[in-house]
């Protein structure tokens, strides 16, 4: 079986840094999918990104094709981009999404040489079922990419990111309606045969799993599955991300990829500060945060940027947690404090978060507990007028 032809593209920095190739996931270009991550990484890496089979900028395929040599085919093209870099046959950084995870899994266990390190976003070692794929797979073939349009519009993204990010989900839809229909059919056909699950101890190099809190498709049981099955892997959930991280959240997947490649670099204040500033407008509120900066003088100006910067630029912004464990955790340090005037503050934004209503009661009957009945007490009255604002 010959290996279909794969295009790559270069998304950013210069050929004189490492090498970080980013595989896509199916519908989408490598364009759509990796350009806001590969913009924060470019410093750091020269981003080169390939293209599935009859999507983006690869022609459409013409035979049958399988994970092997749909894996040759990528190796091929990584290869002559590092020809040309005056690098050939070296080791890379691995970065994919979905389908390019599982071709990031077939590197690792068949050229287990070449790849650093590999971050393995929205993925697994089995994808779905193989019914689901090949009637997929017909469907695609008889009707055309569009007929799986709004399908992956409900998959691919976390609830209300198509009403935040509207161009950047019209990218990745439009690119799933230009997709080749042999192409897409074509790589359905292969997921459905593919399962390394019992081959993941095999895997030599760092392995970092990335999921999607509100992934659907590959749910994070399935990237936990990956990180506990090879030797030396980690898992990392993202809050409000479904199965496309790196376009949902192209901070946090970059930041990840400089962690596990060790190309790290300490953020500068301004960024940091930024990063601490949209945390906070989206925990908090445009109106809250809008009411503190008005208020703010020259005597509270510094501190004002102390709370944006580490409490909400350090810590609300690390993967670690998702929100609503940030805010159970907060609601118990307010309360173990007595810090009453924050307390209000921090209930809608744990509604906010996702915490339900019986949750923050469990919450607060669990601090009473640990934290004291009066303290307790002073919190469930004030948690309850907030809560009466509906």
């Amino acid at each position: 079986m010959s290996s279909p032809d794969i295009a790559a593209v270069q998304l950013g920095g210069s050929p004189d840094l490492p090498l970080l190739v980013c595989g896509p996931a199916l519908g989408t270009s490598a364009t759509a999918l990796w350009s806001a991550c590969a913009e924060r990484l470019a410093d750091a890496f020269h981003v080169v990104a390939w293209d599935l089979p009859g999507h983006g900028r690869s022609p459409a395929p013409s035979e049958t094709f399988d994970i092997a040599s749909l894996t040759a085919g990528v190796l091929e093209r990584i290869d002559r981009v590092l020809d040309e870099r005056g690098d050939p046959g070296a080791a890379f950084v691995y970065a994919g999404d979905s389908t390019g995870g599982a071709v990031g899994l077939q590197l690792l266990l068949e050229h287990p040489t070449r790849v650093r390190a590999a971050a393995l976003l929205c993925t697994g070692a089995r994808l779905g079922e193989p019914d689901g794929w090949r009637e997929r797979a017909e469907l695609v073939r008889t009707a055309g990419t569009p007929a799986v349009v709004e399908l992956s519009a409900k998959r691919w993204f976390a609830p209300g990111f198509l009403e935040r990010r509207p161009a950047v989900g019209g990218a990745l839809l439009h690119a799933l309606q230009s997709t080749d229909a042999a192409g897409y059919a074509g790589v359905c056909d292969v997921l459905a045969a593919f399962d390394v699950r019992e081959r993941l101890p095999a895997v030599g190099s760092p392995v970092l799993a990335i999921a999607g809190a509100d992934d659907v498709a590959t749910p994070p049981p399935m990237l936990r599955e990956i990180a506990d099955g090879v030797p030396d892997g980690r898992l990392v959930v993202l809050d409000r991300v479904a199965h496309v991280a790196p376009a949902e959240a192209p901070d946090e997947v970059a930041q990840l990829i400089r962690e596990l490649s060790g190309a790290d670099r300490s953020p500068s204040r301004t960024k940091v500060r930024a990063a601490g500033m949209e945390v906070r407008r989206a925990v908090l509120g445009d109106a809250h945060v809008d009411r503190a900066v008005a208020g703010t003088t020259e005597f509270s100006r510094d501190f004002q940027e102390l709370i944006t910067e580490y409490a909400w630029g350090s810590i609300w912004t690390r993967p670690g947690l998702d929100r609503r464990m940030r805010s159970a955790i907060t609601l118990t340090a307010l309360v173990a404090g007595g810090h009453h005037d924050e307390l209000a503050m921090h209930v809608r934004a744990a509604r906010t978060n996702g915490l339900g209503v019986d949750e923050i009661k469990e919450v607060l009957l669990q601090s009473a507990i640990y934290c004291g009945v009066p303290a307790a007490n002073s919190a469930f009255r004030i948690a309850a007028d907030v809560l009466a604002e509906g």
